[in-house]
């Protein structure tokens, strides 16, 4: 049973509020300043004038914090030329704080589902120096990410969730490199039926990607559980060995992998406790 409010259903800016102390909040580029991407009134799209991503500075337990917040509500929380390049900035101006003796942790709230089809190569690109700006700032800080719900993690950003130093999930987070409706587009409704909700989150699902190892924290939805499981992400500090570091392994299991199958929950979990093999 949930003890307090959902954090799931809050908007992105009320998110990095909650996560930041009280009184600290400071937003970078706020929807008066008016960044937008200029490519999407071309294609008849009404833009938002903060282009869907919210970048606050504060501080967490007292510590000076960066937490980015994606909002899913618009584009499907999309990444484009403009929101990726915001993002990929403040991580790696985190970074040079760092360098010049100013610790700053980071707070990604993740509900994105990758690149903005519209902007293309646009996007990838940006999305790329996020990839850049994580691996880098991570050298001296925890990056934290965190999905909730409801859009999940998808595409590209699904890269950058697991860059991150320690991800934090709910039950009703998702978590996959390709959406079901592009798997099923590609692969046929045989393959994976985009409708079918609890197949979906059997396979990509907050709770089965915790299992699987693939996240690190399983929370309930709540404002109270989600900033005291990033609280507690963060005093944990630099990882010994990250996830991403992990990966011959997992290449070594992925080539045993028979497709021919259709895979289920538990054949998931198995795969990534290495007992499938």
């Amino acid at each position: 049973m949930r003890n307090d409010s959902s954090f799931i259903e809050l908007r992105a800016r009320e998110r990095a509020h909650l996560l930041l102390d009280e009184g600290s909040y400071r937003e970078l580029l706020d929807p008066f300043d008016g960044i937008m991407s200029p490519w999407l009134p071309m294609q008849g799209i009404v833009p938002q004038a903060d282009d869907g991503m919210v970048v606050a500075k504060g501080t967490i337990n007292g510590k000076p914090t960066v937490v980015i917040a994606i909002e899913g509500t618009f584009q499907g929380g999309s990444m484009g030329e403009v929101s990726g390049a915001k993002m990929a900035a403040a991580l790696e101006m985190a970074a040079e704080d760092h360098r010049r003796g100013v610790p700053t942790q980071a707070v990604l709230c993740l509900e994105t589902g990758g690149v903005r089809l519209q902007e293309a190569n646009l996007g990838l690109a940006a999305i790329a120096d996020i990839h850049a700006a994580i691996v880098d700032l991570r050298r001296y800080t925890p990056v934290i990410g965190v999905i909730t719900g409801t859009v999940g993690c998808f595409g590209g950003m699904s890269i950058a969730a697991g860059l991150c130093s320690s991800l934090i999930v709910t039950r009703e987070a998702r978590l996959g490199l390709n959406g079901p409706q592009v798997i099923e587009q590609e692969a046929g409704i045989e393959e994976y039926d985009s409708r079918d909700r609890p197949f979906i989150w059997s396979i990509t699902g907050g709770e089965v990607r915790y299992r699987s190892g693939l996240a690190d924290v399983l929370v309930n939805d709540g404002v109270h559980a989600v900033k005291q499981a990033v609280s507690d992400a963060l005093a944990r500090g630099v990882p010994a060995r990250h996830r991403t570091d992990n990966y011959e392994p997992m290449l070594a299991r992925l080539k045993a992998v028979d497709t021919s199958k259709q895979a289920d929950s538990e054949q998931i979990q198995q795969f990534f406790a290495g007992d499938a093999l």
